[in-house]
């Protein structure tokens, strides 16, 4: 049986409803977070799964909203078949950008969330509560695209201390109608890096590769 690591983490989730554009943001002292914390579906919403993750919240929390569940009774409805919740964080948005936060009470400390209207930003084992707030705030305040905001609200959370940790990993998950490789899926924008000592700042670098990469074609 595996050992079961706890994804310390700090993560935000957001829609552009404009655009249709969903995503997940995320920066842990973990190795390739991307591959537990992001999941989203366009049309239908985004989701991070953290702490000691339940992996399922991911996938089962997405066919919820895409039921037309709001995301407070997705919410309710994973934690309510869980007998692990109270160790789980978890973040989920809709297409419309209404949201929740949930901080079990067995998360590490300094452990919590805040939703507003289209984001919701949580993390758990931070140097403090500012960290959850400066990615609140630079996501709103953040001009431009919806990924380009998502990774100014991860930088914002790492300057506002982050993970009490350090370093290693990050991810940036977006997705919307036909974003995919030629058009097959929504699989927008998946970037990973999955064991960096500046992970925030090469995820940032590899979006702008990104950006110019397509752009010239």
């Amino acid at each position: 049986m595996s050992t079961i690591v706890p994804v310390a983490t700090f993560s935000i989730v957001g829609c552009d409803p404009t655009t249709g554009e969903l995503g997940v943001a995320v920066q842990s002292k973990f190795l390739a977070v991307g591959s537990v914390v992001p999941w989203a579906r366009a049309g239908v919403g985004a989701i991070a799964t953290q702490s000691y993750a339940n992996t399922t919240f991911g996938p089962t929390g997405l066919e919820l909203l895409a039921k037309g569940l709001a995301p407070q009774e997705v919410l309710d409805e994973l934690l309510a078949s869980d007998e692990g919740r109270e160790h789980r964080q978890v973040g989920i948005v809709d297409a419309r950008g209404n949201s929740v936060t949930f901080t079990g009470g067995k998360c590490l400390a300094w452990a919590g969330g805040i939703a507003g209207e289209c984001f919701a930003a949580q993390g758990n084992i931070l140097v403090s509560e500012e960290t959850v707030r400066a990615l609140a705030d630079a996501f709103v305040s953040a001009p431009g695209p919806l990924p380009e905001r998502l990774l100014a609200a991860l930088d914002a959370g790492q300057a506002a201390g982050g993970d009490s940790r350090g370093r290693q990993s990050a991810a940036l998950l977006v997705v919307k109608e036909g974003g995919g490789y030629a058009g097959f899926n929504d699989r927008y924008i998946d970037l990973r890096v999955d064991d960096h000592p500046d992970p925030i700042k090469e995820l940032v670098r590899l979006l702008t590769l990104h950006r110019e990469f397509y752009r010239a074609r």
